[in-house]
C-alpha cells in the first residue's frame, strides 16, 4: 500500500494516544503539565496552517499568526526579517547561554491528494503557472511545534538560565531566481542582532515510525544546486528535420548522458551525487521543431570537495553533446543549499538529551540523505544540530509511506508530541537551571 486509505487517515486523526510512550521522566512535573496542556493548541495550529499554506516569501498569514502568539507570550518580537520571517526572543530570569530554535514556514506548489477535513484547497501562481499549494514537506508541523515549545518555555521564563531565540524562517524550499533563500537572507539581515547563540537546533518531519527521532553526526543532508540548461537549435518543419537543428532530440541525449555522471564519472563512495532533470519545456505545435528547449533540474552532493568537478562534468557533457549536433547549450548552475553537517560534540550532547526525553529505543541513527536543507547556512555561523522526527501512522513502514513533496504526504498528528518533546529536550539541556 503506497498511501493511506480514507479509513486509515480517519483512524490516525482520531487516535488520541501520543506517539511517544508515556514513560518520559526527563521533564519536571510542571513541564509535563505544560506539554499536555499545549497539545490541543499545537494540533489546531498545525491544521490551520495546513489548510492555509503559503509559498516561499508569501508566508504573510503564517507569520502574522506566529507573531501574535509570540507577543501573547510577552516576547521581544521582530517581523519582516527576510521579508516574511519572524524572530522571537525569550529571556530567562537567570543568566546563561543563548540558543536558537528554528522552524521553516513555506509550502510547496503541490496539489493535495490526502482526504483530510483540513486539506488545502489553495491555489497560487508559481513560475507563471496556476498550481495547487500544499504543506507537502511538513513545515506546517514545524511551525506548530515551535509555537508550542515557545509556550512551554515562556511559562518557565522565571526559571530559565539563558535566552532562547525562536526563528521562524521563510523560503526554505529554494531561493528565488537570483535571490537568497530564507536562511541566508535572515543571516544577511542580522537576525540575531547583538545576541550570540552558542547553538541552533532544527528538526524535520520524516516518514519513519512515530515516536522516534533520527540524528546523526557529520554529513546529514546533501548540498543542492539548481541546474538550468537551454538548448538552442534551429526551427524547422517537422517533416524536414534536416533543414534545421532539433533541440528536443539533443535535449533527450543530454538528459540520458547526465545520468552517466553519477554512475560512471564520479566516485560512488567518496562523492555520491545525483543529477535530476525535473522540468522540460520546448515547442508549441506538434509538427514544428522549435528553436529551443529549456530544462531545469537539481544537483545533489554530499562531499563539498567534489562540487567543482561535478559542475565541470555537467557543463562538458551538455555543451559537447549539443555541439556534436550543431546546437548550442547554455548551462546555469545556481547554488541553493550546502550540505548539512552536524558537529560531533554538539550532536553527541543533543543525542544524550533526546535519549533522556524519549528513551534509547526511540533515538535512531540514520545514514545521510540526498535531500537538502538550508539550515546548513545557520551551521556556517554557529554550531547547529539538525534531526528528523517520525510521522508515519502506526503500521505504515517507510517504504510504504508517501515521501516528502508527494501530494499524498501524510503526518500522523500524535507524532508531533515527540517533536515537541525533542525540541524541549535540546533546549532545556542548555538553558534549564542547574540542580
Amino acid at each position: 500500500m503506497k498511501h493511506l486509505t480514507k479509513f486509515a487517515v480517519a483512524a490516525s486523526l482520531l487516535c488520541a494516544a501520543p506517539a511517544a510512550a508515556q514513560t518520559q521522566t526527563a521533564f519536571p512535573a510542571s513541564v509535563e503539565s505544560s506539554i499536555q496542556s499545549v497539545l490541543p493548541r499545537m494540533i489546531a495550529w498545525r491544521r490551520d496552517f495546513h489548510e492555509h499554506p503559503e509559498l516561499s516569501y508569501e508566508e504573510v498569514r503564517t507569520a502574522r499568526v506566529v507573531a501574535q502568539h509570540l507577543r501573547s507570550l510577552r516576547m521581544e518580537v521582530r517581523t519582516n526579517v527576510a521579508q516574511t520571517g519572524v524572530v522571537g526572543v525569550l529571556r530567562g530570569a537567570r543568566p546563561g547561554p543563548v540558543i536558537a530554535l528554528r522552524a521553516d514556514m513555506d509550502a510547496l506548489p503541490v496539489t493535495e491528494e490526502v482526504d483530510l477535513p483540513f486539506a488545502s484547497r489553495v491555489r497560487a501562481t508559481y513560475n507563471g503557472q496556476n498550481v495547487g499549494v500544499m504543506h507537502a514537506c511538513g513545515h506546517d508541523t514545524h511551525v506548530a511545534v515551535l509555537m508550542a515549545a515557545a509556550q512551554v518555555l515562556a511559562g518557565r521564563r522565571n526559571e530559565l538560565a539563558g535566552t532562547v531565540i525562536f526563528v521562524f524562517q521563510p523560503s526554505e524550499e529554494g531561493a528565488p531566481p537570483g535571490g537568497l533563500g530564507g536562511a541566508r537572507r535572515m543571516i544577511a539581515e542580522d537576525l540575531f542582532g547583538d545576541l550570540e547563540p552558542e547553538a541552533i537546533f532544527g528538526l524535520h518531519a520524516w516518514p519513519i515510525r512515530s515516536g522516534a527521532v533520527s540524528i546523526a553526526s557529520g554529513p546529514t543532508m546533501a548540498g543542492s544546486d539548481r541546474l538550468r540548461i537551454t538548448v538552442h537549435g534551429s526551427q524547422t518543419h517537422g517533416a524536414q528535420p534536416h533543414r534545421g537543428v532539433d533541440p528536443i532530440v539533443v535535449s533527450s541525449q543530454i538528459v540520458n548522458a547526465l545520468q552517466t555522471i553519477p554512475s560512471r564519472q564520479m566516485d560512488a563512495v567518496r562523492s555520491p551525487v545525483i543529477v535530476t532533470i525535473g522540468s522540460i519545456h520546448g515547442g508549441v505545435r506538434y509538427n514544428i521543431i522549435p528553436d529551443s528547449v529549456q530544462m531545469e533540474g537539481t544537483i545533489r552532493y554530499l562531499n563539498p570537495e567534489t562540487r567543482d568537478e561535478l559542475y565541470a562534468r555537467i557543463r562538458r557533457t551538455a555543451e559537447e553533446i549539443a555541439a556534436s549536433a550543431g546546437a548550442r547549450a547554455d548551462i546555469s548552475i545556481e547554488p541553493n543549499a550546502i550540505p548539512v553537517v552536524n558537529p560531533a560534540e554538539s550532536t553527541a550532547r543533543a543525542r544524550a538529551a533526546l535519549v533522556r526525553a524519549l528513551g534509547e529505543e526511540n533515538v535512531l541513527t540514520d545514514q545521510p540523505n540526498m535531500v537538502a536543507e538550508d539550515f546548513a547556512y545557520f551551521q556556517q555561523e554557529l554550531p547547529g544540530v539538525f534531526f528528523f522526527y517520525g510521522v508515519n501512522a502506526p503500521g505504515v513502514e517507510t517504504a510504504d509511506a508517501a515521501p516528502n513533496h508527494s501530494p499524498r504526504f501524510f503526518v500522523h498528528e500524535p507524532a508531533m508530541e515527540t517533536a515537541l518533546r525533542a525540541m524541549l529536550a535540546v533546549a532545556l539541556d542548555r538553558v534549564a537551571p542547574s540542580p
